[in-house]
């Protein structure tokens, strides 16, 4: 899709496409398990939806108002992860890591938070199966998006 693109330096090229045309992004109706991740510093959040076939992740989206960082993790991880078993989701978590090679700090905050989002809908999955009324499952983010810059300068304030 990309062939004649030049690339910037250093960036993958599926990166690149993930950024141009993200996979997976949007709402699932009928999800079986949705879940939230929250950064409550920032207000960025990451929602999950999973539609499961006993262990196999059948259909997959993600939102996000979070930044192109995010975008691009949840759509590639996303796109890992669907028709695969969730046994090998959750494996999937370290082989995008290897995949993305050496993330920023901030970064790696944008990884966490989509890999919180997708826990958080497997919870939410469980807890519809043992007989819980939850529309979805919130977990809120221990490290925050904002950069350490964002902090010095309020604190120069």
């Amino acid at each position: 899709m990309f062939e004649n693109v030049k690339m910037p330096e250093g960036m993958n090229p599926e990166v690149l496409e993930h950024l141009m045309d993200p996979k997976n992004y949007g709402k699932l109706d009928n999800a079986d398990g949705v879940g939230v991740a929250l950064d409550e510093k920032t207000k960025e959040y990451v929602i999950f939806y999973i539609k499961l076939d006993n262990d196999i992740i059948k259909d997959v989206k993600f939102a996000t108002n979070g930044c192109q960082d995010t975008v691009v993790i949840g759509s590639m991880f996303t796109q890992m992860i669907k028709g695969n078993n969730t046994e090998y989701a959750n494996s999937a978590v370290e082989k995008i890591h290897k995949k993305l090679g050496k993330l920023s700090a901030q970064q790696q905050v944008c990884a966490d938070i989509v890999f919180t989002a997708f826990l958080a809908s497997l919870k939410n999955y469980e807890n519809k199966q043992n007989g819980a009324d939850e529309e979805l499952h919130l977990l809120k983010m221990k490290e925050s998006c904002e950069t350490p810059q964002k902090d010095e300068k309020k604190e120069n304030e």
